[in-house]
């Protein structure tokens, strides 16, 4: 097995690509579950998916084509008239990588949602030398506690509908959107950070609005299809205490994202093996109201037929 450098977040790996060219075919493996042979470019491939932890069994050395997506972060949790952040996407990679050994391929976990605290997603890596960083945490019900920013998530998470500041991402990753500009209990929270865009603002008009999560990264040319076909790493929607007609919970981003809540209740859970951000929750009492918890990531692996 070839070892070289960590790669980060939202980036190809070049580094691994210079040293892959060392091997001019690709090899063969086996592990997760098989696909028909997918076509891009004109050349036939073979791709393997991995929606939970398991051994790549390589039976002949040679390159293969990794795209690695971590887990998706909690959305926000609230109390007190206001409304949770939603959670940030799985930040993602490419890498092609030259194999001879078995390599362990380990599926980071979405954050599960709570009432308490809100945590970031888990990463996904293949062995010890790709690495997919999880989603950000929703800004949750402390007035001071907003989307997870800097090097600890993928995508930014959205920020909470009392906070200051709006959330950042790391590495080709994508911010979180900020609350509603007003300052009244019933302003919305932003968005997350999906790991193709950014995440929508809050917005007090006509009633409050939690913003929309980011969409996620298309990668249906990777695999075969037509574009538009495949997203991963959404965004979730920001939660919202309003409860008038015009309120809404922020929908979730395309890729797996969970929505948020209007009114009062938990916010919505993103899908399985998507990446995606939980939806933020809202609450218009002082009890504690649950984010959605975010998507657990996938690693796909293709090699030439």
């Amino acid at each position: 097995m070839s070892y070289g450098r960590r790669s980060r977040s939202g980036t190809s790996v070049s580094g691994w690509t210079k040293r892959a060219a060392a091997g001019n075919t690709y090899g063969v493996a086996t592990g997760g579950a098989s696909s028909a042979p997918i076509t891009v470019g004109g050349v036939s491939y073979t791709m393997l998916t991995f929606t939970a932890t398991g051994t790549l069994t390589v039976t002949k050395a040679g390159l293969f084509d990794f795209f690695v997506l971590g887990g998706g972060g909690q959305g926000g949790n609230q109390s007190a008239e206001g409304g949770g952040g939603g959670g940030g996407g799985g930040g993602w990679r490419e890498a092609t990588v030259y194999l001879s050994a078995n390599v362990t391929v380990t599926i980071g976990a979405g954050a599960s949602g709570s009432a308490y605290g809100a945590p970031i997603g888990n990463h996904t890596y293949v062995g010890d030398f790709v690495l997919a960083l999880g989603g950000g945490r929703g800004g949750t019900y402390d007035f001071f506690m907003n989307g997870t920013n800097g090097i600890l998530a993928g995508n930014g998470g959205g920020q909470n509908s009392n906070a200051t500041a709006g959330a950042t991402a790391w590495a080709g990753g994508f911010g979180g959107g900020s609350r509603g500009d007003v300052f009244d209990f019933y302003r919305g929270a932003g968005g997350g950070g999906g790991a193709g865009a950014a995440g929508s603002n809050g917005g007090n008009s006509s009633g409050a609005q939690g913003g929309n999560g980011g969409a996620g990264r298309d990668q249906s040319a990777w695999r075969g299809e037509s574009a538009g076909t495949t997203y991963y790493g959404g965004g979730g929607g920001g939660g919202t205490p309003g409860t008038g007609g015009a309120s809404a919970g922020g929908s979730g981003g395309v890729g797996g994202g969970g929505a948020g809540t209007k009114g009062a209740g938990s916010g919505g859970n993103a899908s399985a093996n998507t990446g995606g951000g939980g939806g933020g929750a809202g609450s218009m009492t002082t009890t504690n109201n649950a984010g959605g918890s975010g998507g657990s990531g996938i690693v796909l692996v293709r090699f030439k037929i």
